[in-house]
């Protein structure tokens, strides 16, 4: 089986208003320490593995560094941790290598040795287009620099990028919302993500709506913000596979689908290439590694995390010696939690019915949990369907010429939380 790995680059050079992720601004000084505590970290989970599997290397299919601002890291950095990464797992030829980037933190000659690294997909953190809605946002850059850092990829050879949006901003109108996603769609990226802005606790943003200084958003706006986007990248010629994540659909995968549709017996739902496929690995619930301060990983049973703090994480991994720390863990590990079948059934029911096309198909669950998925959560999936939130449907299942999928309903999609927390034990 093939795992992904992740690597986490915590650094930015501000850390924006909405932002809860793992992430610290004015520490850039660490990063030749942080960058060789990664790397140490490669090596001992890549030994470990070893170790655990009799010899045999990990293979890995994706690689993706995110933060963060992975861009603030110079290319002999990256180089340094992809070799070190090829010295210790088994990378498969068409391997997809992302980076995270932020806009005004790329330039064109960066950006040109990083595809000759081996990088060939680049995720833009550009969130709107609207300049006051990117103040708001504490943004550092403008859309010009979105512009010039597309122009830039695509002449340093990359063809698979994909933009990041936010939307449901308060104050945001469905106006400025269809200006944006018009602007997005100019430029052409090979895959689009749009995320709902969420008021998380113990952000400037969580603390100013709490305090009554920043306006709620209003959740009925943002969903009309969503199914009128949904219907954009649709007529644009992007099919949408994730809850927020929408590939460009190639024109070879539309005659895949009309021909399945005009009667062929395997069916096969848009195909794209430009899906994002280290993403697909989380969604699916299948096996990755995680590296760096505050990553996560699930293989060999375990869900685990790192510690939070650059400094702390540099240490953990400086000071270790001779550890009986196993695989998948490190000595950077702080939280470890051995999955049982029930915790892994409840999981795999919350991540695969994000995927709007394929949902869970019946066999692959009976083939991974030894159970029929209609038997296992029979009162769920029945008062969800009574809802009009879930819906079976016609899939194409590896190894199977068809079967029956569960996935959610374009209803489902707007109300995805009061589904998956019925699967939740």
């Amino acid at each position: 089986m093939s795992y992904s790995l992740y690597f986490h680059i915590p650094f930015c050079t501000h850390r924006c208003a909405y932002c809860d992720f793992n992430t610290y601004a004015g520490q850039e000084d660490s990063i030749p320490a942080y960058v060789d505590a990664l790397c140490k970290e490669i090596e001992f989970v890549g030994q470990s593995s070893h170790a655990e599997r009799s010899g045999s290397t990990v293979e890995a299919h994706t690689l993706f560094f995110g933060g963060g601002t992975p861009s603030l890291l110079s290319p002999k950095r990256f180089e340094k941790i992809l070799r070190t990464i090829r010295d210790h797992f088994d990378l498969i030829e068409d391997v997809e290598i992302t980076v995270e980037a932020n806009p005004g933190t790329v330039s064109f000659d960066d950006l040109k040795t990083l595809h000759s690294l081996g990088i060939n997909r680049i995720s833009f953190g550009v969130q709107s287009a609207n300049p006051e809605e990117l103040r708001m946002l504490e943004r550092i850059h403008d859309f010009f620099d979105v512009i010039d850092a597309v122009e830039w990829a695509r002449k340093a050879g990359f063809d698979n990028l994909n933009l990041d949006l936010i939307y449901g901003l308060p104050e945001q109108t469905l106006t400025s919302w269809r200006a944006t996603v018009q602007r997005i769609l100019d430029l052409h990226p090979e895959h689009i993500s749009a995320y709902a802005l969420t008021l998380e606790h113990g952000t400037p943003f969580g603390r100013w709506s709490a305090r009554g200084l920043l306006p709620i958003p209003d959740p009925d706006l943002a969903a009309d913000m969503y199914e009128w986007a949904s219907e954009a990248f649709d007529a644009a010629g992007y099919g949408q596979y994730e809850i927020s994540n929408w590939a460009r659909v190639k024109d070879e995968s539309r005659k895949l689908k009309d021909k399945s549709a005009a009667g062929s017996s395997s069916f096969i739902f848009y195909p794209s290439s430009f899906e994002c496929r280290h993403n697909l690995q989380y969604w699916r619930g299948l096996p990755y590694l995680g590296f760096g301060a505050g990553a996560h990983g699930y293989a060999n049973n375990y869900r685990y995390s790192n510690t939070l703090r650059i400094k702390t994480y540099i240490e953990r991994m400086n000071e270790y010696r001779k550890s009986n720390i196993e695989f998948p863990l490190s000595p950077a590990t702080v939280n470890q939690h051995h999955q049982s079948v029930g915790d892994d059934m409840s999981e795999y029911m919350m991540t695969g019915l994000r995927l709007t096309r394929e949902g869970i198909a019946a066999p692959a669950f009976r083939r991974r949990f030894g159970r029929e998925l209609s038997e296992v959560y029979s009162r769920e999936i029945n008062d969800l369907i009574q809802l009009g939130l879930l819906e079976w449907h016609e899939e194409a299942c590896e190894g199977y010429e068809s079967s029956q999928a569960l996935r959610l309903t374009r209803r489902g999609r707007l109300l995805g939380n009061q589904v998956f927390i019925r699967f939740v034990e």
